[in-house]
């Protein structure tokens, strides 16, 4: 959602490969196509993330109006993760994060409903992205005052580790899987030819794997020596790996995407993200060493939350040269707790949440202080409001500086950094 998405493109490739007429609609940006909806004789959706799944749904029952007999498929990270709520709906099987193989089984007349858990190991073919939207239509590549045109490509699926809060961990288990470095380029390839100056990698962590992503990177400025991109990449794993960020940088890294969720120990242990407030300013300084972008992002409010830590956070930001860095909205997200979450293991989540919304995707929460759910809800809409107005990101981290902290920003924060940052102007973030 805001990228060319992968996880149209490489089914297709697999089906049209083995004879059957695909119809790819990206419904982020185009209208459902009602006479191909009503021909179908398989109707899959791609569910990678919470607000794809809220927009599947919304769609599935209008589709299955058009066309009742299809089989209906969901597949993708948040597939298993609704799974009941899935079938409920009219979902005929559900799959999970390797979905290639099983969805061309079922289209060549497999009635087995596969365990959407069971993760098998897939060579993959180079994504066929004949008939979606042209790349100028989905996120733009900021920096310098230009605008430029941004691929998307995955070198890997899944990731090693066990964040409490992810969406990948309860399909993946610790688990990853690698894309063929020769199937990563040649999709690369064929975006440039298409017109992509930027390519962002998806990977849940591009260094679960360091000497395939290194591989990758060296192949892709040795054959586009001009092309950009930018990759996310875990605290622990920058810590891990300082000898990659000098790598990263030479081979046309703009910047790195961290998950960094909070700058609250308390918080970090919550979540299981192992990595410390300490840990982030030192990685805040590998990177500025290395010439190397850094932009975090954040879960704002959590059950554990307190409006001295937010404070704090946006502090530190300022502090550190940051708050062009973050995305206004990182500012005011508020914890979401999806269906099979492992947050739900934790006591005290248990006595915060309020059951599971079926319309939201969400067990519902409130903090233990309303204090801090009022924040989160003016914040939200502030943000909101500035954006569409226009604001930029120095003037919006102001306002919220203002809302949260109740004084105005000071003077020495508003100075923007010497080389202005570059960003993705995604509006999507889960």
């Amino acid at each position: 959602m805001g990228r060319q998405p992968f996880g149209l493109a490489s089914p297709a490739a697999w089906l049209r490969e083995c004879g059957h007429e695909v119809t790819c609609v990206d419904l982020a940006v185009s209208p459902l196509p009602s006479n191909e909806a009503a021909d179908a004789q398989l109707v899959a959706f791609y569910l990678p993330m919470h607000t794809a799944t809220r927009m599947a749904l919304s769609v599935l029952k209008q589709v299955k109006e058009l066309n009742p007999d299809a089989r209906y498929i969901a597949y993708g990270l948040y597939a298993p993760l609704n799974m009941a709520l899935l079938l409920e709906r009219g979902i005929d099987t559900v799959l999970g994060g390797e979905f290639e193989a099983e969805l061309l089984a079922i289209a060549n007349g497999s009635k087995a409903n596969p365990n959407p858990f069971e993760l098998v190991k897939l060579s993959f073919k180079v994504p066929d992205r004949t008939g979606l939207p042209n790349l100028s239509r989905y996120a733009k590549l900021r920096v310098n005052g230009e605008a430029r045109t941004v691929g998307y490509t995955e070198a890997s699926r899944g990731c090693r580790h066990l964040c409490r809060h992810c969406p990948v961990v309860p399909v993946y288990q610790g688990q990853f899987r690698v894309v063929q470095s020769e199937v990563v380029m040649e999709d690369v390839r064929r975006q440039v030819a298409a017109g992509a100056q930027h390519i962002t990698f998806g990977d849940p962590d591009f260094l679960n794997g360091p000497g395939h992503a290194r591989k990758i990177v060296q192949q892709l400025h040795s054959e586009f020596p001009s092309l950009t991109y930018d990759v996310t990449i875990k605290v622990q794993h920058l810590l891990n790996h300082p000898e990659m960020l000098p790598v990263l940088v030479k081979t046309g890294c703009l910047f790195v995407t961290s998950a960094v969720e909070s700058l609250d120990d308390i918080v970090l242990e919550k979540l299981e993200k192992h990595h410390t407030r300490a840990d982030f300013l030192e990685v805040v300084r590998l990177c500025r060493e290395a010439g190397l972008g850094f932009v975090p992002t954040f879960i704002a409010f959590t059950p554990w939350t307190t409006i001295a830590g937010y404070r704090e956070l946006l502090r530190v930001l300022a502090d550190e040269g940051l708050a062009a860095s973050v995305a206004p909205v990182q500012l005011a997200l508020r914890l979401l707790i999806p269906a099979g979450s492992r947050l739900l293991e934790l006591e005290d989540v248990q006595k915060r949440v309020e059951g599971f919304d079926s319309q939201a995707l969400v067990h519902r929460w409130r903090h233990a202080d309303p204090a801090v759910d009022a924040l989160s809800a003016k914040l939200l809409q502030l943000v909101d409001k500035e954006q569409k107005r226009g604001a930029d990101r120095m003037s919006i981290f102001a306002a919220v500086w203002q809302e949260a902290v109740g004084t105005a920003l000071p003077v020495d924060y508003g100075i923007m950094p010497r080389a202005t940052v570059p960003y993705l102007d995604e509006p999507w973030y889960c």
